[in-house]
């Protein structure tokens, strides 16, 4: 656990780092179902289905798209429905390292690193411009190898950008949302952004260097903690894994330019919006509500936009998978299986 001096950086930009943060009370006027497990019993997190009781192994590829080498964990029958799966910052895949093989008698899953992130190539921010536009090309360009016609994505905090643009250009092809703590809404964007904000509006080497420290292991190991009640339940090697491949010369300096270039998704939220209007994906909502990145503020809009929602706000922080990942497996087979979207 990090003690009072060593989240004194932190802090100074994020005076509420370390408080829970409760749901917002306008909630209410949504049709929320908010969970919370803090007084149930743990559960671990089963790879069997009493539906489908065959074991799917994961298998970790590498496919060669455009000279960059993208790894993808991949499980499950090839016929049975896609689950694409679109992790988050400052992690990869392997933050489904639990998740995929508990889904994979259910859906054939999905899970790549982008560029710059886990196991796939990182070149020079020089070289490869680090924007979200290109890590949707990058995911589009896998899809279109693995001959991917339709899919349920698994959205969380980065992945949400880039899930959601990928459904502007393909929307027929989005079956299902399944949204953990990825927002699409200005509300959502709250305290934390603000450094970030700053930077967005002002481009100048110190405002980059002001935000730098969101890539030091104390920040790192901090996005896990934070929020989270039963820090026992966290496992150490998820911020000590992340931390090494934010510590790979230059990739810092990628990190800083896809924080700058977040900018961009902020203005194509109406158009996320609209397609959720339109074309009334059905979606589930699994939300850490005591995130101080992407806080439930960020949930509830949702609900103005989509008619087939179903929420539920866990007592957990940033990582929900790494402390209710059974609830959130069991969830999301209910839900797809509801929808005729799982085996």
């Amino acid at each position: 656990m990090l003690d009072r001096k060593e989240l004194q950086q932190v802090v100074t930009y994020y005076p509420k780092l370390g408080k829970t943060k409760s749901a917002n009370p306008k909630s209410r006027s949504f049709s929320f179902i908010i969970t919370t497990t803090k007084s149930s019993p743990i559960k671990k997190m089963t790879k069997d289905s009493p539906i489908v009781p065959e074991n799917y192994p994961v298998r970790y590829k590498i496919i060669r798209l455009n000279e960059l080498d993208i790894l993808y964990r991949e499980a499950g029958p090839q016929n049975a429905p896609t689950l694409l799966l679109l992790h988050g910052f400052p992690t990869s895949s392997n933050m489904f390292r639990n998740l995929i093989p508990r889904l994979a008698t259910s859906f054939h899953v999905v899970a790549p690193d982008y560029p710059g992130f886990g196991q796939s190539s990182m070149p020079s921010h020089k070289d490869f411009a680090y924007t979200f536009e290109n890590l949707t090309n990058v995911v589009e360009q896998l899809i279109g190898k693995l001959g991917l016609t339709n899919y349920s994505l698994y959205v969380m905090d980065y992945g949400a950008p880039v899930g959601y643009r990928l459904a502007l250009r393909r929307p027929d092809r989005v079956q299902a949302l399944i949204v953990q703590n990825g927002n699409a809404y200005d509300e959502g964007l709250l305290e934390f952004w603000d450094p970030i904000k700053k930077y967005w509006n002002d481009q100048t080497p110190e405002n980059r260097e002001a935000i730098r420290f969101l890539v030091d292991p104390k920040s790192t190991r901090w996005q896990y903690e934070n929020g989270v009640a039963d820090r026992t339940l966290l496992d150490p090697t998820t911020w000590t894994l992340d931390q090494v491949g934010l510590d790979r010369p230059g990739n810092a300096e990628i990190q800083l330019d896809l924080f700058y270039d977040y900018r961009t998704n902020v203005p194509l939220y109406p158009r996320f919006q609209a397609f959720f209007r339109q074309y009334q994906p059905p979606t589930l909502i699994v939300w850490g509500k005591n995130d101080f990145i992407f806080p439930p503020a960020g949930a509830a809009p949702y609900a103005r936009d989509l008619l087939n929602l179903e929420t539920h706000l866990l007592d957990t922080g940033h990582f929900a998978l790494e402390t209710h990942g059974e609830e959130i497996a069991s969830r999301i087979e209910g839900f797809l299986r509801q929808h005729k979207l799982a085996n």
